[in-house]
């Protein structure tokens, strides 16, 4: 069965819920809470992103790759809080390398993260201090543990918009620049029909 729910809904998702708590629908990852924030990124926001410029280059920047929405019950930077949010990807490709998240490290890099798979099939692609990299498969029911100190991306291997949940410390922060330095060390690619991981010098 292939859900499709307007990013729209997430807000309205159950109408009796009281206004002060939060709800997440475990099906999909939608989640309606209080104040919820929202942020979407587009492809021609993810140049460093992607291997295959030329490619990049000849499609639709404003193609919608991954939507993200959270609820921070707590001011962002509260230690001992936490956040909790969902990110939706859509499928697609540039040229042979899937459509996936930005990736980030935790600006306290101590800080840990869980992924819950809730649609779609994934992949996770990690890389420690030491340069090692590794990914590990995403599917409904999946549950990701990231230790501190890894960064991370997501990546969906599918054919509809892959969905997983998310909950991590509220001062965590997130450090994009170390991915756009050095990248993950690890491509997810397209050959012949399947999904393959492969190293690679980033």
């Amino acid at each position: 069965m292939v859900l499709l729910i307007d990013f729209g809904t997430i807000v309205g998702y159950p109408t009796d819920v009281h206004p002060n708590f939060a709800a997440v629908d475990w099906v999909t990852g939608s989640l309606q809470a209080p104040n919820l924030h929202t942020s979407e990124k587009k492809l021609g926001q993810l140049r460093t992103v992607f291997h295959d410029q030329r490619s990049w280059e000849t499609m639709d920047p404003e193609t919608v790759v991954y939507r993200v929405w959270w609820w921070e019950p707590v001011p962002a930077g509260t230690e001992g809080g936490l956040f909790w949010g969902g990110t939706e990807i859509q499928p697609g490709c540039v040229g042979d390398e899937y459509f996936m998240t930005h990736g980030h490290r935790h600006a306290i890099v101590n800080r840990a993260e869980f992924y819950g798979t809730t649609v779609g099939q994934g992949m996770l692609v990690l890389r420690d201090e030491s340069g090692r990299a590794w990914a590990e498969k995403m599917k409904p029911g999946s549950l990701h543990y990231i230790p501190g100190r890894v960064a991370h991306r997501v990546v969906n291997t599918g054919n509809i918009p892959l969905r997983f949940v998310a909950c991590w410390p509220s001062d965590a922060g997130h450090d994009y620049e170390i991915v756009r330095e050095r990248g993950l060390g690890a491509r997810v690619c397209q050959r012949d029909g399947q999904a393959v991981f492969e190293m690679t010098q980033d």
